[in-house]
């Protein structure tokens, strides 16, 4: 099974995806917590790349094209390989961010998009994935925060440097995706504590997994 999870920046889902992870394998479940970018070898050097803020001349084109490469070879490398080995394979941000980042965020029309990352996915749709919702205020706030506090405004703030504007199209550009596909997404309030997200997030695979058993 394939689980993503989206949302703005600030929502929370590195503590979510790692108490799922913790959550899954005291179930007995054989987990892969994965990330884009940065779910392999040549992802963790794009990463760098990508988020580094002293990086502002990225073309938007460019930026495309790098995170779609690190996809093709996070998709092949990683994700494939566990997924036919029979583990559940949990994934910090997939397709649904380029179209919401790249496509609502940057104005590139999400239908372009869309035939360019199936090219770079080989056509690989999660199963389930979790949008955890909050304003972008609230997010950018969190996450600025966050990178003082972990130091990391340089090295991964570049997109936490962008306009409360584009953090608002972003935020859009998902609750738009979760709405075209509501059987695949899931929203999740994130505004309220975290106790009350993770439980949601639990319930919600639990449930998923149930389904499928």
């Amino acid at each position: 099974m394939f689980i993503t999870l989206e949302g703005i920046e600030g929502a929370g889902k590195g503590s979510v995806i790692a108490d799922l992870a913790l959550a899954l394998r005291g179930s007995g479940q054989d987990v892969l917590l994965t990330r884009e970018p940065g779910g392999c070898p040549l992802g963790e050097a794009l990463r760098a790349q990508l988020l580094d803020m002293r990086n502002t001349g990225i073309a938007a084109e460019a930026e495309l094209f790098l995170y779609l490469a690190d996809r093709a070879q996070h998709v092949r490398e990683i994700i494939v390989p566990a997924l036919q080995a029979g583990r559940l394979v949990l994934c910090d941000r997939y397709s649904d961010s380029t179209l919401a980042y790249q496509g609502y965020g940057r104005g590139r029309d999400p239908d372009f998009l869309r035939s360019l990352d199936n090219f770079a996915s080989g056509g690989l749709k999660p199963d389930l994935t979790l949008l955890l919702d909050l304003p972008a205020e609230t997010g950018l706030a969190r996450a600025r925060a966050r990178n003082e506090l972990e130091n990391k405004v340089e090295s991964e703030g570049r997109f936490e440097a962008e306009a409360l504007a584009f953090h608002c199209r972003v935020r859009e550009g998902f609750l738009t995706l979760a709405r075209r596909e509501p059987e695949r997404f899931a929203v999740i309030d994130a505004g309220r504590p975290l106790a009350e997200v993770l439980a949601e997030a639990r319930a919600l695979v639990a449930q998923r997994l149930s389904q499928r058993a």
